[in-house]
């Protein structure tokens, strides 16, 4: 598998506070590489300045082996697609609408119909309620959405954040099969995502960003597995000493 996005010693900062402090880590072509930690530690900031929403102090962002594009729009254009925590759907679009915006940039205009089809098979829900307004969804609907947006981008590669959060438990495994087809079909994901358990369970690879900075890395079977891992952020050693207590 050859390396898609290569990120190298990434620092971040917002006005006096490190966001981010040395922060390497590879998406290989074919992968799904989650990304977890607590509130606070980064994640989201690292897929913005991959998506180039924020600005890096210093380090390097490799996309296909070239310097990541100057403009966020450059990048979406070159087909790294984030999908952006909390949905962010055009509320006063229809579905229908949002799906289009997504494939604002694009010039084969003969596979846009096409690729909406492939988004409503993969999505039913969204070709049920294509007329309606995406204000007036569901969140795990919005989800949906938002997920079939980016993949109206013909992504290269998609980042998601917190795909999963707020959402309910039988909504989470819908997302989480949807994320699992989509990597199947050929689409490399670097995966934030506060449902570590269920992230390190389909991730190939997965790394533990504490405080700005990586701590732990290795396969998601590996982690899933990991003491120290279980304990800080899957609540299994805890959950173990509370029943024996």
């Amino acid at each position: 598998m050859g390396s898609l996005l290569e990120v190298r010693d990434l620092h971040v900062a917002y006005g006096g506070v490190q966001a981010l402090r040395g922060v390497s880590l590879d998406l290989n072509e074919g992968e799904i590489v989650t990304i977890i930690g607590a509130n606070g530690a980064g994640k989201s900031t690292l897929l913005n300045a991959v998506s180039n929403l924020v600005k890096a102090q210093s380090g390097e962002i490799l996309y296909e082996g070239m310097p990541l594009p100057a403009k966020p729009y450059m990048v979406v254009a070159k087909g790294l697609i984030q999908v952006p925590e909390g949905r962010q759907v055009f509320a006063n679009l229809t579905v229908k609408g949002n799906l289009a915006v997504g494939a604002f940039l694009r010039k084969d205009k003969d596979n846009i119909k096409k690729d909406m089809d492939y988004v409503f098979s993969t999505f039913p829900r969204l070709e049920e309620r294509q007329n309606q307004m995406a204000g007036s969804l569901s969140g795990g609907e919005q989800q949906m959405l938002a997920m079939g947006r980016a993949l109206m981008s013909k992504p290269k590669a998609l980042l998601l954040d917190e795909p999963s959060l707020g959402l309910a438990p039988i909504m989470v495994q819908e997302i989480f099969k949807v994320i699992n087809k989509i990597n199947k079909e050929g689409t490399p994901i670097l995966l934030v995502e506060q449902n570590a358990h269920r992230a390190l369970e389909i991730a190939h690879r997965a790394y533990v960003l504490e405080v700005g900075q990586i701590i732990r890395e290795g396969k998601g079977v590996e982690l899933l597995n990991d003491p120290v891992v279980q304990e800080a952020y899957l609540g299994t050693k805890s959950k173990t000493k509370s029943q024996n207590a």
